[in-house]
């Protein structure tokens, strides 16, 4: 061990972004156009991000018919990834898909404040079953917040499978078999409004790095969560150094003289 003695204060600035992420737990997260289902794919990257996070803040919005904080903003990463296990379309009782409400209840969990070190990132099909998307993207936007979508399914579609004992997918009024379909143009339209970017889901975890490190690391205000101050001791080992070589220069000097003599 390196000599210390002394000590001086420091203070210790605790950086990051703020990041919300709002997911889709509605009946059509269930088809099975990417494996092992779209919902499934949204955790495993969520956990994957927060493998990938360097001291921000992390929250879940789960949303469906309606939407709800389903982990507050939180250093906890541990905690998050339990919260984000528990995550099903049985969560949440009214049906249906409405990401206007998802990201008006994400805006509200960011709190109040004019900082622009919010980033929510929306993982969904984009299939919507309310309207008004652009007025909350509007007002995300007011309040300083990036949205980076994450576009969970494929253009062709699949059917949506029933959870009941006998199988099947869900069916309109008329009997016909429902088929999911993801709609980029809407995800992308919102990502665009408000600054952020749009990807969509492929197998790894390379569409989530590319917006975490590329885009909201790189391109969103960092904010100071908690300020501290440390002891810091100081470093003695110089003196010893200098000593050492004292040492060894002056032995050199007297065997230079020695032979001299």
């Amino acid at each position: 061990m390196r000599p210390l003695w002394g000590f001086h204060w420091e203070e210790i600035k605790r950086e990051g972004i703020d990041i919300i992420i709002a997911i889709d737990v509605s009946d059509s997260m269930l088809s099975e156009d990417v494996k092992p289902n779209r919902l499934e794919r949204a955790k495993r990257k969520i956990s994957d991000l927060l493998k990938m996070l360097e001291g921000d803040r992390i929250g879940l919005v789960a949303f469906s018919g309606t939407s709800f904080v389903f982990c507050p903003l939180t250093l906890d990463y541990g905690a998050c990834q339990i919260f984000l296990d528990s995550l099903s379309p049985d969560l949440i009782p009214v049906k249906g898909t409405a990401i206007a409400d998802a990201i008006i209840k994400a805006v509200q969990a960011f709190g109040n404040g004019k900082s622009r070190s919010k980033a929510l990132i929306l993982i969904t099909d984009g299939e919507d079953h309310e309207g008004g998307i652009m007025d909350a993207v509007s007002e995300a936007k007011k309040q300083g917040v990036k949205i980076f979508c994450i576009g969970i399914g494929s253009s062709s579609g699949s059917p949506i499978p029933l959870k009941d004992s006998q199988g099947g997918f869900k069916k309109s009024s008329g009997g016909d078999i429902v088929v999911s379909k993801l709609d980029e143009s809407t995800l992308q339209k919102i990502a665009l409004e408000t600054g952020g970017s749009y990807v969509r889901s492929v197998a790894g975890d390379l569409d989530l790095e590319k917006i975490y490190r590329e885009e909201i690391k790189e391109k969103t205000e960092k904010k100071v969560f908690k300020t501290t101050r440390e002891k810091v001791w100081e470093e003695r080992f110089q003196w010893f150094v200098f000593a050492g070589l004292c040492f060894v220069v002056g032995e050199f000097f007297i065997r230079e003289k020695r032979k001299v003599s």
